[in-house]
């Protein structure tokens, strides 16, 4: 059978893109963020299904159409170490808007994809994996390094009315940093990327060498669209010898097709940043269907 699914906080659909993929359809997707929705519609090609600029705790459970799968990519920010620094670290109730989709619907499968932080919160956790009538899988970490030459390790738990053993991935083999490169880049060197160079900043960028085969980035942010300066390429082509990476290298990074189409403007990276590695979610899908079938 294809089963069919529905997303919640699908941001620019790198979980979709990777579902489908492995032979799922999905009937929706639904975020809050409106550049998030335009994107997803401004690639009709993978996208034709309903794509909703909603906010999920404006709506009813009910009154959506019934899918087999439920997925469910809230936001992580207050989840990660890094909210400990501003005192955020406290957990997000958009959690349990999902919670309730799940529990009213009971769809046959629900996914949930966040970082390993989300584990520090117990609420959060017994929501997901305590659900009367379902059986619960965690895998924590899994690492996009599996598939693609960025480290980015996610907590992903996935939900069954039947008893079911999802495998970890395996004999998966990734890119190297050369594969991701443009032949001909175009991107911006403010003035604060030069001064992070030059050692003008408390701490240098995360420099990356494609040169080296066992080179990877580490983890793609959304905060890349407010300082290119933090990740930065080996380019002898450069005129300081180091460079940010291009949208669309960010985007090859996070396992997005070429012919993925994104702004050319800084708040792609943002997107792009938030979403869920593609074929991360191409391993999460190919799970299902083996479920289903």
């Amino acid at each position: 059978m294809t089963p069919t699914a529905k997303g919640y906080f699908s941001g620019c659909g790198g979980m979709e893109i990777g579902l489908m993929y492995a032979g799922i359809e999905m009937i929706s997707s639904l975020d809050l963020d409106q550049e998030a929705a335009e994107c997803m519609q401004m690639n009709p090609s993978y996208f034709g299904h309903s794509i909703l600029q909603q906010d999920i705790s404006n709506i009813t459970v009910l009154g959506q159409e019934q899918s087999d799968i439920i997925v469910g990519t809230y936001p992580c920010t207050k989840y990660s170490p890094a909210a400990d620094l501003h005192g955020t670290r406290t957990g997000d109730d958009l959690f349990l808007h999902f919670f309730r989709h799940i529990a009213l619907e009971k769809p046959e499968m629900y996914i949930v994809e966040n970082v390993p932080g989300m584990r520090k919160f117990p609420v959060v956790m017994e929501a997901m994996t305590q659900l009367p009538d379902y059986y619960v899988t965690v895998f924590c970490p899994i690492d996009a390094l599996n598939w693609l030459p960025q480290r980015r390790e996610r907590l992903i738990l996935i939900g069954t009315r039947k008893p079911f053993n999802p495998s970890s991935p395996t004999g998966c083999r990734r890119q190297t940093i050369k594969d991701i490169l443009d032949a001909e880049p175009v991107y911006e060197m403010p003035d604060y990327v030069v001064n992070r160079i030059n050692g003008k900043y408390r701490d240098r960028p995360i420099i990356v060498d494609p040169a080296d085969c066992n080179a990877y980035a580490p983890t793609c942010v959304a905060h890349y669209a407010k300082d290119l300066s933090t990740r930065m390429l080996v380019d002898k082509n450069s005129s300081h010898g180091l460079r940010p990476f291009t949208i669309r290298e960010y985007a090859r990074l996070q396992g997005f097709p070429d012919d993925y189409y994104f702004l050319d403007k800084k708040s792609s990276y943002r997107l792009i940043g938030n979403a869920v590695a593609v074929p991360m979610g191409r391993w999460i899908g190919q799970e299902a269907m083996k479920y289903f079938n």
